[in-house]
């Protein structure tokens, strides 16, 4: 009997490369972790890289027949090049990844921003498959996206379309990473709640979250601010519920623009759970006035942390996102 095709997905990050072998079905056979150590260089990068992906290989007993590989950045999808990678060194302007990867581990690698490569797994593995048109949010240190339409995710000529944390919200917003002014990652995004957070209970307005973090800002998170809302800290939930609705403006643009059958929220920040949710769709039923959106689902990742690795796995199985 022919054993079941293995495929591999590496994630870059800016401080860990995550590999998991697996099949098309999403079922994780292997994985591994290693630091990234940046500023070594890509060609050092990717060397260890080959050197995780080989040793699951090892591991699983077969080669995996192609390699998905999302990147903190855009990528040329087509050449296998990394474009712009803003959070490594040397930025990874023009590297070709794909021909130095590729003969290292002994099969075809395809490369695709990792956002997307989450929105891909969404898409196949998870809440995705029961939807037309979807957009995905991956809340966390920024604010990044993806769009389904037609089934099929939509990347533009630059790989970059789904930039959702890029709207502009206020114009006169705080300045942007990206060189813009207020766009939804600086309101919304998991820094700018956790600064409201550590700003409220140094200020003394938030007891609850003193007593869970044991008054260390370093200790402050999204989810920390969640506890303490729910234990009674006014105005944390008042710093939550704004983030929210900023969050919302931003997927009350979108549903204008797209009409989505759904809209999935993954990342850190979506474990706030129902305070961010309810403030989310309340905002957008009152926001949203041209059609009823009673039919738009806005929901949770149903795979969390893991819509990235199966995104990957989904890349390598599909020979790349067409």
């Amino acid at each position: 009997m022919n054993e079941e095709a293995l495929f591999a997905s590496i994630d870059l990050g800016g401080t860990k490369i995550a590999c998991a072998l697996g099949t098309a079905r999403g079922e994780i056979v292997v994985d591994d972790a290693i630091p990234t150590l940046s500023h070594e260089g890509p060609e050092a990068v990717l060397s260890r890289t080959a050197d995780l992906v080989n040793k699951l290989a090892e591991r699983a007993g077969r080669a995996p027949a192609s390699a998905g590989m999302g990147v903190p950045g855009l990528a040329d999808v087509d050449a296998g090049y990394t474009r712009f990678l803003p959070n490594l060194p040397t930025q990874w302007r023009d590297v070709p990844v794909r021909d130095i990867l590729s003969p290292r581990i002994g099969c075809p690698v395809f490369l695709l921003n990792d956002v997307r490569t989450a929105a891909l797994g969404e898409l196949v593995h998870g809440l995705g498959r029961t939807a037309n048109t979807m957009a995905f949010y991956a809340l966390g240190t920024g604010i990044g996206g993806g769009i389904v339409i037609d089934g099929k995710l939509r990347l533009g000529p630059l790989g970059a379309a789904g930039e959702l944390g890029h709207q502009t919200i206020l114009p006169d917003g705080p300045l942007c990473g990206c060189g813009n002014y207020g766009c939804l990652e600086t309101l919304a995004g998991g820094p700018a709640i956790t600064a409201q957070g550590v700003w409220l209970m140094l200020s003394g307005r938030a007891p609850r979250l003193y007593e869970l973090t044991d008054g260390d800002p370093a200790r402050v998170t999204p989810r920390e601010m969640a506890a303490a809302a729910t234990a009674g800290d006014a105005d944390v939930s008042d710093a939550i519920r704004r983030a929210a609705g900023y969050l919302a403006i931003g997927i009350a643009n979108v549903i204008v623009t797209l009409h989505p059958d759904l809209v999935v929220l993954g990342g850190g920040v979506a474990q706030i759970g129902d305070r961010l949710f309810d403030t989310i769709r309340e905002t957008v039923r009152r926001r949203v006035r041209m059609f009823p959106v009673d039919d738009v689902r806005i929901l949770p990742s149903a795979l969390g942390a893991r819509a990235g690795v199966l995104g990957g796995i989904a890349l390598a199985a599909r020979q790349g996102v067409v």
